[in-house]
């Protein structure tokens, strides 16, 4: 597999609740589905999802009718060039916090389960250095 698009759900916070790999020949709606499917039974509280414009069409309605849940997707004016759209942040903010990890700049992973893996692992790392970050000693 040459390209891989990574679809990652997230919560409020951007810690990551579900992540699917595939190859990039795949459409981003297919992937969703994939993400969905993965989680329908493992979230029985979500109510919402926030997605971008590229999740838009037939995706809303088989979201209802699958999971009952509701895709709602944000979209950015028209006539603004660039602007913080809300909620939209908060997956890009994930994914340059997993940037910082050497092991997913690069599709090093020659499985897309692996990379998956790696990228859950990434997140724990992230989540228990912010649960207990290191502190300096005081003989230094």
């Amino acid at each position: 597999m040459t390209g891989r698009k990574r679809h990652i759900l997230v919560d409020t916070l951007g810690l990551i609740l579900a992540v699917v790999v595939h190859a990039a020949n795949v459409q981003d709606r297919d992937g969703a589905k994939q993400v969905i499917r993965r989680v329908r039974f493992r979230l029985p509280r979500m109510k919402l999802i926030w997605a971008d414009g590229g999740y838009a069409g037939a995706l809303i309605s088989w979201v209802r009718t699958f999971a009952g849940w509701t895709l709602e997707i944000v979209r950015r004016r028209p006539i603004a060039r660039f602007e913080v759209l809300p909620r939209r942040w908060v997956v890009e903010r994930t994914f340059a916090w997993l940037g910082r990890y050497r092991r997913l700049t690069r599709d090093y992973e020659a499985r897309p389960r692996s990379s998956e893996n790696m990228i859950y692992l990434a997140m724990i790392n992230l989540m228990l250095h912010r649960l207990c970050p290191e502190r300096k000693s005081a003989f230094r």
